[in-house]
């Protein structure tokens, strides 16, 4: 499948080895059951999560949990050199992936959906939790409040 532009260039700039004609790297993380999504980690955002991960108490089982799931239900790619991702069939069936694949950028990382299933299950869960909220809402406001909880 093909990779959006701008995702290369995300995925370019977050590999420290890449540099212009080299193939961008990326991790896949496909998680376990629940998971109707694949989620793709530019080298250095993997690598925080792995910082982040060695950095919990040895031993632990919240540790060992996270080694599974991040560690034990991931794929390390890289895109081609025409930009596109070739998806083994084991992760196209995880998310039911046939045809097209609906891509949705969250910062350093991006998640790849079957079009279907992001309509009937991310949208409705958007929806319920607007639905939730007085008609005069702007999710805009969201964001003054995180900055005032860095500040």
């Amino acid at each position: 499948m093909s990779i959006p532009a701008l995702f290369r260039r995300v995925l370019e700039a977050g590999d420290p080895d890449w540099t212009d004609g080299l193939r961008p790297q990326l991790v896949i993380v496909y998680g376990d059951h629940r998971r109707k999504y694949l989620e793709c980690y530019t080298v250095e955002a993997i690598d925080e999560v792995d910082d982040q991960i060695a950095a919990m108490p040895r031993g632990s089982m919240a540790r060992r949990m996270l080694e599974r799931l991040m560690h034990g239900q991931s794929f390390p790619t890289e895109v081609d050199g025409d930009g596109r991702l070739v998806l083994p069939q084991k992760l196209r069936d995880k998310i039911g992936l046939e045809k097209e694949a609906f891509f949705i950028a969250s910062g350093d990382t991006f998640q790849i959906w079957k079009p279907e299933t992001y309509e009937a299950e991310e949208l409705a869960k958007t929806e319920a939790w607007l639905d939730d909220l007085p008609d005069d809402f702007d999710p805009l406001t969201l964001l003054d409040s995180a900055g005032a909880q860095e500040g």
